[in-house]
């Protein structure tokens, strides 16, 4: 696997809930860093849906629905659904 080159801001995520059983193993509580050059162990499903996201968030952008370094994503899976909390900081 490539190095991770770090730039951008540095973006840690935190599972705060799931619906049902996340069939990849995350729990609430999970932290970890990840970025648009590591999936940190995230579900590829997951980070395919979320990657437009991370990538406008890891790099300064945002988006009128936002409100400051913190956003929130969802598992594309309904049924079993994780939500994760984004947040960014400067490097």
């Amino acid at each position: 696997m490539a190095d991770d080159p770090k730039i951008g801001y540095k973006i840690i995520a935190t599972v705060t809930g799931v619906k049902g059983k996340c069939n990849a193993g995350h729990k609430a509580g999970d932290t970890f860093e990840i970025s648009c050059h590591n999936p940190a162990g995230l579900c590829g499903f997951f980070y395919h849906d979320i990657f437009p996201t991370l990538s406008t968030f890891q790099f300064g952008g945002s988006m009128p629905w936002w409100e400051g370094d913190t956003i929130e994503v969802q598992c594309p899976d309904t049924m079993n659904l994780v939500t994760m909390k984004l947040e960014r900081f400067k490097r």
